[in-house]
């Protein structure tokens, strides 16, 4: 398994690169990523490599806005 590292200039950039994807995902399996995370996390679907993938990217994308409302609470 290869697993690649992407460096991003802002965290904008990063949110961005990270929503084209869930997009992709959602495409293709019809349903948005908060209805996919909840099904996956209560176990009514299989861990295919896409879904791990779509998982962890959903988490990450979470992640990703939540410290950018914090940074701009801190601004605000």
């Amino acid at each position: 398994m290869v697993v690649e590292t992407t460096t991003y200039d802002s965290p904008v950039d990063a949110l961005i690169a990270l929503v084209q994807t869930l997009v992709t995902y959602e495409q293709r399996y019809r349903m948005n990523s908060a209805q996919f995370f909840a099904k996956y996390q209560d176990g009514k679907l299989e861990d295919s490599a896409d879904f791990v993938d779509w998982a962890g990217n959903y988490q990450h994308y979470l992640g990703l806005v939540q410290e950018l409302k914090s940074r701009l609470k801190s601004v605000a």
